[in-house]
């Protein structure tokens, strides 16, 4: 699995940079307490080695495991701005700022496309260190433009949610993009265009509300949480106990809402095979 940086001319070459998975020597499992090398995480596609636990990773990581290698990025000249004069803890400029510097990010979104196993593919992978994941003006219209590349160039599009839902301090603009975002991947099935829809943990609020669930495949990884509203609002909202597993990717798999779970070092596979069934070729 190689590590990628960004180059002036957008093709990415093996480095480190723009990572979520954990740095260090040591990393220290969230669920079975148990302690592994981060090079033993890194070689066992960034999952504790001892239980499977999947630790949240980046869109990087992502097209590191995806993409055969090199892979490009688009549309990373669109940036977010403080068009409200937004403040909350501290004004939404600053927040942009102290977001993209900690992780070396743009957006909370990055569009790239690469080849798997040989086949065409455009990636469109959320970060949920920038800004929990938000949904903005920004990210619907990266998440735009994917789109009508994919129309344009005939290439199957995936998008990688992992969110917490809507940028708030967008306010209607970021709600407006649940719609848009929906729209643009009308024009994407009217154009024959396949779309994958993958879940990662977390996906919730807007985002689970649009386009995350609309793919011609959605599928996810194991004990993703997933959702609309949180679990204690609906529980409070509701007035009643919630089942055992509630809003996890098992849960939704047994219930309808996803076509199969996919274990992360079963990731590439499972796409080529998904991108030849929809006989995508050069």
């Amino acid at each position: 699995m190689g590590w990628f940086k960004r180059l002036k001319d957008g093709i990415q070459t093996a480095t480190r940079n723009k990572k979520e998975a954990p740095e260090g020597l040591w990393y220290k499992c969230k669920r079975c307490k148990e302690t592994s090398t981060v090079k033993e995480l890194k070689e066992n596609f960034l999952k504790c080695p001892h239980c499977n636990y999947h630790i949240r990773i980046g869109s990087h990581d992502y097209f590191d495991i995806i993409f055969d290698g090199n892979f490009e990025e688009l549309f990373d000249d669109l940036r977010s701005k403080d068009f409200l004069n937004f403040t909350d803890l501290q004004p939404y400029d600053k927040r942009l700022v102290d977001a993209q510097r900690k992780t070396d990010l743009t957006e909370a979104i990055t569009v790239a496309k690469g080849k798997v196993n040989r086949r065409k593919l455009i990636i469109a992978a959320m970060d949920f260190k920038f800004i929990g994941g938000s949904m903005g003006s920004v990210m619907g219209q990266r998440i735009a433009l994917a789109i009508d590349h994919a129309i344009e160039t005939k290439t199957p599009l995936m998008i990688i949610s992992k969110t917490g839902g809507a940028r708030m301090m967008e306010s209607a603009f970021s709600l407006m993009q649940m719609a848009k975002t929906s729209a643009k991947l009308s024009q994407l099935a009217k154009a024959k265009i396949p779309y994958i829809s993958f879940l990662t943990d977390p996906t919730t609020g807007g985002v689970t509300a649009s386009f995350a669930m609309l793919g011609d495949i959605n599928f996810a990884e194991p004990e993703a949480l997933i959702g609309f509203a949180g679990p204690r609002v609906i529980k409070e909202t509701i007035k009643r106990d919630l089942p055992e597993g509630f809003q996890t990717s098992e849960f939704l798999l047994e219930h309808g809402f996803l076509d199969f779970i996919i274990d992360r070092k079963d990731l590439k596979e499972r796409i080529s095979d998904i991108l030849a069934l929809f006989g995508n070729r050069d």
